[in-house]
């Protein structure tokens, strides 16, 4: 039986896609944004006096409203991520708690072949001493 569950495995696969949509999302409000600004500069050149300042006026608008598009887009990424942090966590401690032998075995033989490798290359430096 794998570690995770179906379920598990769906609601990562939904969140992966979630924070795929919502980064694609963040990338074309880029892509629109600047093409909006320079279409705007270009616009802005020849004006002058009251004209000057609606310009400005509508580019400080488009500006902040990326600002917040960006924002909340960002927004939900960051809480995609925190529910699956979650989620990873809370399983674990489940997994755990269902199988201690397995975790501690794990662990134990991890630290056995940490050891060795950490202790082969410090036999091999002192014998070169």
């Amino acid at each position: 039986m794998s570690i995770l569950s179906h379920t598990a495995k769906a609601e990562l696969k939904d969140a992966k896609n979630d924070i795929k949509e919502a980064s694609t999302d963040i990338a074309q409000e880029f892509k629109s944004f600047v093409a909006d600004i320079e279409n705007m500069i270009k616009e802005t050149a020849s004006l002058h006096g009251d004209d000057l300042a609606r310009a400005q006026i509508k580019i400080n608008q488009r500006i902040l409203s990326a600002k917040q598009h960006i924002s909340k887009a960002g927004s939900n990424i960051a809480h995609q991520a925190a529910e699956q942090t979650r989620k990873a966590a809370v399983r674990t401690n489940e997994y755990v708690h269902e199988q201690p032998w397995a975790v501690i075995g794990t662990g134990a033989l991890v630290s056995f072949v940490l050891g060795l490798l950490l202790g082969s290359g410090h036999r091999e430096e002192i014998s070169t001493k």
